[in-house]
């Protein structure tokens, strides 16, 4: 996985509340095993229309929403437990997702995947829906190291909550074997004092 540290950036508002995982990633889709491809059907029945055309007054179709955060409304990821869900919002290319709620095995499943699930307020999650229709070109602020959420135009800041585990994982891009391997030599050391007690 890629190392999350800092991300500045332009954001696609979706301000609708309880998106379950059949909205994200339709289970029509779920037929492939590698994690590559997902992103081109992505909100596909939202995107588009019986004959495969883009809906015009869907926000991914309109270009002038662009950036590596999506920004959703309250209970994201909702209802069945695919994984694919996260593969599909980073293979769209996300690196962020920012709701004021999230379903607790979405957002194990984008941890897991390198997608960083940010909870804010609602108050926080109205100014940036504000904001972003004010001015599209937006940019909010995620510090995962210092667990912060920002959004400088409207001079506003907040910090958010995270697994230690899995925020260690994401800054270094270690998925959960990567993060074992990386433990090698205080295991071999652990076992070698064990082995001599």
């Amino acid at each position: 996985m890629k190392k999350f540290e800092k991300l500045t950036s332009t954001v696609v508002p979706l301000p609708i509340e309880n998106i379950d995982t059949d909205q994200i990633i339709p289970a029509r889709f779920l037929k492939a095993t590698t994690r590559e491809g997902f992103g081109n059907n992505l909100f596909r029945d939202w995107r588009f229309d019986a004959q495969n055309e883009p809906k015009p007054d869907f926000v991914l179709n309109n270009s002038i929403y662009t950036g590596k955060i999506l920004v959703a409304g309250k209970n994201f990821g909702c209802g069945s437990s695919r994984e694919h869900a996260a593969w599909a919002i980073q293979d769209y290319g996300f690196d962020a997702v920012v709701s004021s709620f999230f379903a607790d095995i979405f957002k194990g499943n984008a941890l897991n995947n390198g997608l960083l699930p940010v909870q804010v307020s609602d108050a926080f999650l109205h100014a940036i829906f504000e904001s972003v229709s004010k001015d599209p070109n937006t940019a909010i602020v995620i510090d995962l190291e210092n667990q912060t959420i920002s959004l400088p135009v409207a001079e506003l800041s907040e910090n958010f909550e995270i697994n230690a585990y899995k925020k260690a994982c994401l800054i270094n891009g270690y998925d959960d074997i990567d993060f074992i391997l990386n433990q090698k030599e205080l295991i071999e050391k652990f076992e070698n004092e064990r082995a001599n007690a």
